[in-house]
Order: C-alpha cells, then structure tokens, then sequence
C-alpha cells in the first residue's frame, strides 16, 4: 500500500479504477456504517439516557453532526497502518475543505440578530399581502421566499434563517409529530432546489458551474423557474395539510425554555426594536463578502476575524453566536469530504454511460447516501457528457436532497437547530425520509416535465 496517497495514486483514483485496491473497498465499507450510523443516532441517544458511566460517549456518538468525522477518523487510523502516517497526512492534504470552512462561517454570520431582523422584516412584508391568517401566512412565506433568497444569500444561510424563524415561531409550541416531519421535510427539499436560481449559491450547482459555463441566465432559464414553482407547490400543499393545526398551535411555550428567555428578553426585543440601520448594514456587507470570496478561505476566514472582532465590540445588538453548531456542522461536511474521497471507484462509474431518465433517478437516490456537491463534483470528471445528462445529473442531486441529513451540505444547519424540539431531542432519518418523499416527488416532476 506505501504511496498510496502520492500524485500519481490520487489521479488513478480521479480517472476511476476497474480494480478497486484494499483501501478502496475499506473506504467503502466505512462509508457504508457511517450512513447506517447516521440511521442509528436516535438508539445512541436512547442509551445516553439509560446509562450514567458512559453517557458521555453514547451522546457524541448519537450526535449526527459527528457521525462522519468520527468514522474519517477510522478511516484515517486504518489509513496510516496500511500505508503510514505520510500517506494518511498527504491524503488529508489531498482534500479540499473550503466548503465546511464557508459553511460554518456563512452560518454563524447569517443566524446573527441583525441578518434574522432583515429577513422577518421581509417575511413581515410579504404575510401583509397575503389575505391568509397569521399563522398561515407565516408558515406558507417561511416556506417558500426564505428558501428562494437562498439563491442569493447561499443556501446554508437561507437553512439557518428559515431553521430559526421556524423554531421560534412554530416548533417551540406543542406540535404535533406529523407537523414537525413534514414541515421539516419540506424545509429541507425547498432549500435544496430553492438554490438554483443563480450559479454560486447551491454546492451542486457552484462546484460545477464555472467548468460548465453555468452563468445566472443559463441557470434561470433551465433551473430557475421549475424550482420556483416547486418550492411554491411544496409549501402551499404543506400549508393546506397542516391548516387545522397550525391555526391551533399555541404560541412558543417560553416561559420553560432558558435560551428563549436569555434570547428574547425585554431588554432583547427592545434592542431588536432599536437596532440600528448600519449595524444591518455592516452585517450584509460581511455576509456578501463571504459569498463574494466563498472559494477563497484565506479571505473570508479574515472577514469572519473581523465579523467576531465587530460583534463583540457591538454586543448590545447581537444574540449569541452559534459557534458549537456552526462548528459541528463543518466537521460533519469535513468527515463527509475525507469519506467521500475514496468512493470515485464506484460512484463514477455508475454515472457514465446510461440514459439521461436513468441518470436523473440514479442522481436523485444516491444523493441521499452522500453529498450532492460530491455527486456532481463526480459527474464533473466524466468527460463527453451530453449537456441534456448534465441537466439531469444536477436536476437529479438538488431533488435528491432532502431527503437525509447527509444529502445537502445545509442540511446539518436546519438539523442541528431544531433537533431539540423533536421527541427524545432526536430526529429520526427514516421519519425525515419519508416525510421528503412527497416534495422530493413534486421537484422530481418540475425538472422533468416542465
């Protein structure tokens, strides 16, 4: 196994391999429990409670946002004893990880006071044009312009913003099971095509648009506007399910949760009644910044410096930075990215040399076994691909994802904010899969049909 991890191995992983080597098939393998993993977090959980000596572990391990840094560690362990440390390091060199470093700071800079004070003001705007009751009005907007602006504000950033309006204005309350999975599936599907508007903002897209020449027209005219009446179908169909019960709910149950009381004080929502129009300002201008310089770390890395540097010197307009999910969620993509890089022996293949229909199907169910940045980033190495195959390998991987918590690089935001307010502070994949399906369908039938 020694140079393994030296160029000319790590190109014959890039052009695929008919003979997958011993570290290959292991990487799949460990790719394998990592998605059974991610299905088993809620037993994990389960354990948590039942056992004070090992709580602590049982919690890390029934924590989605770790499942797949923890087994890139083995994979890397297994790694450096099959080929040495040197192979392992220049294999972990080998990876880019602009992508968890752009979404934890993009994260953390869009869930800020400032930036969720733009927005509702936006979403307020659009509830009073609508002749619908409060309640529903709300839900039906959250749904669906807060994700479309997503293909402007990156769709990490529109998760985290819908995730948190969402969470204060619905799931604090006594929602239902039913209400909390379908509202969470059609959140995570409409994020996920809502971002195709233009060629930076959705990882499938942005991973390949500049190699394709995917410019914003191109986009709009072939994307653009088949998301958009799928994201509109999607959130009105939720809205007239859930109507009766939305009308019903309670308002957020505050008075027993301390980081409501903490965020929404008073002296909060005062400060929130005040705040001024240069701090929003400031914030946009990071926040365009970070999108303006997203392949650039080094950049947007200093910009987020800044961003903490002004933050604390303007404490009185801001909640607490959501550091620990930010952070959790880029070692999610980063343990996603390590794994991943080792499946082109059997991903690649499957994408090349098969119908376009077929494609998009294939595109569309792998998407919820791995990223769907690293599904087209794959189906970017294919060469001769047709441009109607290219169409319908992306259509295939934003529909595709929503329907797991691994399937879109946001996904993990959205997850780690609401997981709280689900029963036994845990969501259930199978519960998020089949709660996705219905939307994922309507998507499905946009891109195709349309």
């Amino acid at each position: 196994m020694a140079g393994i991890a030296t160029d000319e191995g790590w190109s014959r992983y890039h052009n695929g391999m008919t003979n997958p080597t011993l570290l290959q098939l292991i990487g799949a393998a460990i790719f394998g429990l990592a998605v059974l993993h991610t299905f088993l977090t809620s037993k994990f959980e389960h354990l948590a409670h039942g056992s004070t000596r090992h709580a602590g572990i049982w919690h890390l391990l029934g924590e989605v946002e770790v499942v797949f840094g923890f087994w890139a560690l083995v994979l890397v362990l297994a790694m450096a004893s099959l080929s040495g440390t040197a192979d392992a390091v220049a294999y972990l060199d080998s990876r880019n990880f602009t992508e968890p470093l752009f979404v934890f700071v993009i994260l953390v800079i869009a869930a800020t006071r400032p930036v969720l004070y733009l927005t509702k003001r936006l979403v307020d705007l659009a509830v009073r044009v609508l002749p619908l009751a409060e309640p529903l009005a709300y839900y039906l907007i959250i749904l669906t312009l807060v994700p479309l602006l997503g293909s402007f504000i990156t769709e990490p950033a529109a998760m985290t913003l819908a995730a948190l309006m969402l969470r204060d204005r619905y799931y604090r309350g006594a929602m239902s099971s039913r209400l909390q999975y379908g509202t969470l599936g059609v959140l995570f599907v409409n994020v996920s095509i809502g971002g195709v508007l233009t060629p930076f903002a959705a990882p499938p897209v942005l991973i390949v648009a500049s190699k394709w020449g995917w410019d914003i027209g191109f986009m709009l005219t072939h994307f653009g506007w088949k998301a958009a009446i799928a994201v509109g179908i999607n959130a009105v169909l939720a809205t007239l399910l859930f109507a009766r019960e939305l009308m019903r709910l309670n308002p957020p149950a505050a008075a027993n949760d301390a980081n409501y009381e903490a965020n929404h004080s008073d002296a909060a929502n005062d400060a929130e009644q005040r705040m001024p129009p240069a701090v929003v300002l400031i914030h946009l201008l990071f926040l365009a910044g970070t999108v303006a310089f997203s392949h650039h770390p080094a950049v947007f890395m200093g910009l987020f410096l800044f961003f903490l540097g002004y933050t604390q010197a303007y404490r009185r307009h801001q909640d607490p930075l959501l550091l620990r999910e930010g952070l959790l969620v880029a070692f999610f993509l980063a343990g996603l990215i390590v794994i991943g890089g080792l499946q082109q022996w059997w991903l690649q293949p499957l994408l090349g040399g098969i119908g376009d229909s077929a494609l998009f199907l294939l595109a569309a169910s792998l998407t919820a076994l791995t990223d769907n940045a690293a599904l087209t980033y794959l189906g970017s190495l294919v060469e001769g691909l047709s441009a109607s195959a290219k169409y319908a390998l992306v259509a295939g991987a934003v529909t595709g994802g929503g329907l797991t918590v691994i399937a879109n690089a946001p996904n993990p935001a959205g997850f780690a904010l609401l997981k709280n307010h689900f029963h036994g502070q845990a969501i259930s994949p199978l519960g998020l899969l089949l709660a996705a399906l219905v939307p994922t369908l309507v998507a499905a039938a946009c891109f195709v049909w349309l």
